[in-house]
């Protein structure tokens, strides 16, 4: 008599199925801990990323212009600023600025100018001579000696000698003053002549700035903001 038993085929069916289960198992928790670490990898990217866009940025501190002259019809008036500068510092808890990759947006409402950092000549003073700032030179031509789309800098506070002309990097009581040309920009800018513009660092808050030329008289210099 021939007798079968079927245990054993059910026993192997039942190994493979246990494995199969098994096996899902484990991808399906390498992929959870693989999922886990990017997100806590990208987490922290995020949150490192978003304290220096709060903490860090520029702030203006003080604007001033220089009285020049415009032709008009062939007859010159003394009655415009063509020569400006930004008084920028940095604000509290802010980490390195680096105004060489610093953008400049500025407008008289009727022409808007992009300007950047020049790396040519001139381009940075580290002392402000004694008969003011708008007399300073690099080298022998005035800071102030822009095109429309560059400026200048004046370093007036740097304890940790952080900035300087190939990387003018500021933070923490640093001090430094913007100079633009506004002939070039604008071909000055006359009295009551409304002006806004941007300071856009690469990382951080932006420095926004808003003014109107005032009346022009027998001054020279003329505070703006």
């Amino acid at each position: 008599m021939i007798r079968r038993e079927n245990k054993a085929a059910i026993g192997i069916g039942s190994m493979v199925v246990f494995i199969a289960m098994v096996l899902v198992a484990g991808i399906a928790a390498s992929v959870i801990v693989q999922t886990s670490n990017n997100l806590e990898i990208q987490s922290m990217e995020t949150s490192s990323q978003t304290i220096t866009e709060v903490s860090t940025g520029l702030r203006v501190v003080d604007i001033e212009g220089q009285k020049g002259n415009r032709q008009i019809g062939g007859t010159w008036y003394n009655d415009t600023i063509h020569n400006m500068t930004i008084t920028v510092a940095s604000r509290a808890g802010t980490l390195d600025v680096n105004l060489g990759e610093t953008v400049l947006e500025i407008s008289n409402s009727t022409v808007k100018c992009i300007l950047k950092y020049n790396t040519g000549e001139p381009e940075f003073v580290s002392q402000v001579p004694s008969d003011g700032v708008f007399n300073c030179v690099d080298g022998t031509d005035s800071i102030f000696n822009q095109s429309a789309n560059t400026f200048g800098i004046i370093e007036l506070k740097d304890a940790d000698d952080s900035c300087d002309e190939d990387a003018p990097v500021i933070n923490r009581g640093d001090m430094v003053m913007v100079c633009i040309n506004l002939t070039a920009c604008f071909n000055g800018c006359p009295e009551r002549t409304d002006v806004w513009g941007t300071l856009i660092p690469e990382e951080g808050s932006q420095a926004l700035f808003t003014f109107r030329i005032p009346d022009i008289g027998s001054d020279t210099v003329y505070d703006m903001y």
